[in-house]
């Protein structure tokens, strides 16, 4: 499996409603061990986490369909993390 680093910063047209369900698609993505670690910016402007997936193409499939994403309320950037 690869690391993907999924970027998120908030819109002008964010809604704090989706974050719950952007936390809990975070713990599924956490039981299924896809997601090795996750958090908000401190300035409050996003958040990021660290994905597993064995190539490009899953992972930005998984990344969008996180309510973050489909809600429109955050840009979302997906990069492979080369991490040692």
């Amino acid at each position: 499996m690869n690391r993907y680093l999924v970027l998120l910063t908030r819109r002008a047209g964010f809604d704090p409603a989706v974050v719950p369900q952007h936390q809990q698609f975070l713990e599924e993505l956490r039981v299924q061990n896809r997601n090795e670690m996750s958090g908000p910016f401190g300035d409050k402007s996003g958040g990021a986490y660290l994905l597993r997936a064995p190539d490009m193409a899953e992972a930005l499939a998984i990344a969008q369909r996180d309510p973050a994403h489909t809600s429109g309320g955050w840009e979302i950037s997906v990069r492979e993390w080369l991490t040692r």
